[in-house]
């Protein structure tokens, strides 16, 4: 089984990581269409501190109509999602889904127009975090 995500640590604050993971995401044709900062939920809810922790839902429009469209229930696994926490030590953890597992794990790997998806979404998340971590 492959890794499941693709990890980048970043020198830079919390804030200044997620402005950077949105933009490589454009670049490659993802939206953000959520974002939970976890570390507020937390406080607010239960009245605890946590290190910044920051879930961004990821979405490629295209890739997920061709999804959609093959297999409806595909729409339980998105969208990809990419966590934004403070390393210790200082510094950013980011990690970003491996698409193509994920597919894989909920046996869509044997459907090849959704094993092409996968391949395509994680072929391009894969250089998200490649230019994160240049």
């Amino acid at each position: 089984m492959n890794e499941l995500s693709h990890d980048v640590r970043l020198s830079c604050s919390h804030d200044e990581a997620i402005a950077r993971v949105t933009r490589a995401l454009g670049d490659e044709g993802f939206g953000v269409l959520s974002r939970i900062d976890l570390h507020d939920k937390f406080r607010d809810k239960l009245g605890i501190d946590f290190r910044p922790y920051t879930i961004l839902g990821a979405c490629n429009p295209a890739l997920a109509n061709v999804a959609l469209t093959a297999a409806s229930e595909i729409g339980l696994m998105l969208p990809c999602n990419v966590t934004v926490e403070a390393a210790e030590g200082g510094g950013t953890l980011i990690r970003i889904i491996n698409a193509r597992t994920m597919m894989e794990m909920a046996d869509f790997g044997d459907d090849d127009q959704i094993a092409a998806v996968g391949q395509e979404a994680d072929d391009r998340l894969k250089r998200v975090a490649e230019v994160l971590a240049n």
